[in-house]
């Protein structure tokens, strides 16, 4: 999937389709927007989202932000009752992102909601990142485009020196405006604060005419990172199992005989890919205990395993 060398391209016509064709071939590309330079992939493609934890060696499966040319393109992925439109109407583009409900058939990649039925949506506020979104015609999901734990790239520079040899190709579109995340809002139920960012509070709370909850009320939904915590599959999970006991679904990893297998070649990215569907597919089997295969702790597989060991934590 990553080449040599990463191509750097010019924000021009040619370079944005070629952008633009990368993302449609599955590959990874690097584009600016206000805040900092996203790592974008296709949120529709398992594998290519996939690559975005590979590249970054990131060591969990938290839920990416899915970025959109406009807020018609963001009603065909998720849900936007009156408050969710009143904010994407005052604020996009911008450093605004929006947490909703995932339409049923949006068709996005489970590892961008991590499994979870909402999902996290934003218009940038850049030209080139608004020119190759619209170029490719279908939803990004990005973070930044460092390696994890790294400070967040501002040029392509940076990005070159991170993630060179790990990422297809960068869009140059210059040195980004430093410093301002953008600000999360969920807007399942009364609209809450999830994360301060470039917006102020004051702004969007005088455009609702109500205050957001915070994240210290009972009553608000977790944020987009601690999230993932929360879903498990209905049945109980068993870790580093060699073969499934009584009344068990096996779950495998390379070459055994089990129900459902992440990746029978023993391939990690795949298994990645296959992670969340699986689980679901668990859950419309309605297995009731499950053995999962050991799975090789490095590269991808920490992700894996971090996933699998909060599925297999004690139920509250």
């Amino acid at each position: 999937m990553s080449e040599d060398h990463l191509l750097r391209l010019e924000p021009d016509t040619d370079g944005i389709a070629a952008a633009a064709a990368i993302l449609a071939s599955g590959g990874l590309v690097s584009f600016p927007t206000e805040t900092v330079y996203g790592l974008g992939a296709d949120a529709r493609d398992d594998t290519a989202v996939a690559g975005i934890y590979a590249a970054k060696g990131r060591p969990s499966f938290n839920p990416l932000i899915v970025h959109l040319p406009s807020l018609e393109a963001a009603e065909k992925y998720c849900e936007f009752d009156p408050s969710a439109l009143q904010l994407a109407g005052a604020f996009w583009p911008g450093a605004l992102t929006l947490v909703l409900p995932l339409r049923a058939d949006a068709g996005l990649s489970k590892l961008v909601t991590a499994g979870l039925d909402t999902v996290a949506v934003r218009v940038p506020d850049h030209p080139v990142a608004r020119e190759l979104l619209a170029a490719f015609g279908g939803p990004v999901a990005a973070p930044s485009a460092n390696l994890s734990g790294r400070v967040s790239p501002t040029t392509v520079a940076h990005v070159i020196a991170g993630l060179d040899g790990k990422i297809n190709a960068v869009v140059d579109g210059g040195a980004c405006q430093v410093g301002v995340e953008s600000t999360i809002v969920s807007c399942v139920g009364q609209p809450a604060l999830l994360r301060a960012g470039g917006i102020p509070a004051e702004a969007l709370e005088a455009c609702l005419g109500q205050p957001l909850l915070l994240p210290t009320d009972p009553s608000t939904p977790t944020a987009p990172g601690q999230l993932v915590s929360h879903y498990a599959p209905q049945g109980k999970v068993r870790l580093n199992a060699t073969n499934a006991g009584a009344g068990e679904v096996l779950l495998g990893f390379g070459p055994v005989d089990a129900a459902l297998n992440l990746s029978p070649s023993g391939d990690l990215v795949e298994a990645a890919a296959r992670l969340f569907a699986c689980l679901h597919q668990l859950d419309a089997m309605n297995a009731t205990a499950i053995a999962v295969s050991p799975i090789p702790d490095h590269g991808l597989g920490r992700a894996i395993n971090d996933r699998l060991r909060r599925a297999a934590a004690p139920r509250t």
